[in-house]
């Protein structure tokens, strides 16, 4: 893997781009020192996702490669080896402004890898649909090769600059990333050559660069690709929040309210509340969006937790305040709630599913193994000196409201 990477970066500093600035190695090896000093100065309670002896020693492999000048995409191929680690969706070293810069490249004239993927638990890439989501008749094909590479070898390659709980949260992560992961360690090139497998046969194609936005970008910037309501004529109900992030949060309540509405109008029995992809935001999102019409007694997001002080302090606590139903609300919905999760249903959308559960307001159906139940938040940034790198990290670490008894991770229940 290491020579399939050494040939990706010689080929991308010989694409006859401009050089990019470059970082001295010591200037390389003390944002490793400021972000391994971040974390254990900052994070409440790193043994919440992995032992002090494994960090270091993985930062000592990390060291050893910072013994160049490189540029920052070159940095970031090395420091973020610690992310899988680090092994939580909180904490992690990443690129600054991805989803903007994505986006500018893309105006600018840049093509990225042509297909959206999904990423098999053999670490196979999977055809999806075309960069952006435009449907393709390669769809469901994996990828064996590359540009001459094992598709496998540069999946994992990716896979270990990945962050996230688990390596099946990571293996998601990466699927919606791919087209940004892949352009940093082996370049934007105008044609793919491909071998995918699939339909009996090895088919060998070149395809070009696609020059769309992703998926994933445009999904974010549009309220109608997050949140959606159908009422189907079997009485049934969908309501997808694929983030419970929104600047306009009248928007979202206004919206959720017509969703309830239009529940109540149709005289729906069964509600489905997908959530499989929503990677977190804001409480009071799912609290005064969801729940509301929801929840039948007081609940806690959690119970017990540990809090990094801005003083440095850190300080042990259970929450003591439920929040309150609605008594009077007009639109509670009476009927079977079912959650919807996924590997990529994360942070404050876990602590939703975890209430859910812990509750009894619905049962939660879909994939699970992917996130804790016990969640880190309250996260902040910082960047990196040198290499304007974006370190992340939480500064707290909540348990679930049923604390010890609930599952180590977000899982489907069992239904009797």
């Amino acid at each position: 893997m290491e020579t399939l990477l050494s040939a990706a970066l010689m080929a991308l500093a010989s694409s006859g781009t401009a050089p990019a600035q470059t970082i001295a190695p010591g200037a390389l090896q003390a944002d490793l020192r400021f972000a391994l000093d971040t974390i254990e100065h900052q994070h409440p309670d790193l043994a919440h996702s992995v032992t002090k002896a494994a960090l270091e020693r993985e930062a000592d492999r990390v060291r050893a490669q910072l013994d160049h000048p490189m540029d920052q995409a070159e940095a970031w191929t090395k420091l973020a080896q610690l992310n899988p680690v680090l092994a939580d969706g909180h904490l992690f070293i990443g690129l600054p402004d991805w989803r903007g810069k994505g986006a500018e490249a893309v105006r600018q004239g840049t093509g990225f890898f042509p297909f959206e993927v999904a990423i098999d638990a053999k670490d196979h890439p999977v055809i999806v649909s075309m960069l952006g989501g435009r449907s393709t008749p390669l769809a469901g094909r994996r990828i064996l090769r590359i540009d001459g590479h094992d598709a496998r070898d540069v999946a994992r390659s990716l896979l270990v600059r990945t962050h996230g709980d688990t390596p099946a949260f990571r293996r998601a992560l990466l699927a919606q990333r791919w087209w940004l992961f892949h352009g940093k360690l082996y370049g934007t090139p105008a044609d793919y050559d491909l071998v995918l497998g699939g339909s009996g046969k090895r088919l060998t194609v070149t395809v070009r660069a696609e020059h769309t936005l992703p998926a994933i970008l445009q999904r974010d910037a549009s309220f109608d690709r997050l949140f959606a309501c159908r009422i189907d004529p079997d009485k049934s109900a969908r309501l997808t929040v694929a983030s419970f992030v929104w600047e306009d949060k009248a928007r979202y309540l206004e919206f959720t309210h017509d969703c309830f509405a239009r529940i109540k109008a149709a005289s729906v029995d069964r509600l489905v509340i997908d959530v499989s992809a929503n990677g977190g935001g804001n409480d009071d999102m799912w609290k005064d969006g969801i729940l509301r019409y929801v929840a039948t007694r007081p609940y806690k997001q959690g119970s017990t937790y540990l809090k990094r002080e801005e003083g440095g302090a850190v300080i042990a606590g259970s929450i003591e305040s439920a929040t309150q139903p609605v008594a009077d609300e007009p639109l509670r919905f009476a009927g079977k709630v079912t959650v919807e999760i996924g590997p990529l249903t994360y942070s404050s959308a876990v602590l939703f599913a975890n209430v859910v559960r812990d509750y009894r307001f619905g049962v939660l159906a879909g994939v699970g193994g992917a996130a804790r139940t016990q969640q880190s938040g309250g996260v902040r940034s910082v960047t990196l000196p040198n290499t304007g790198l974006i370190l992340s990290y939480p500064r707290f670490v909540l348990d679930p409201p049923a604390g010890s008894a609930a599952p180590k991770l977000l899982q489907p229940m069992t239904v009797n």
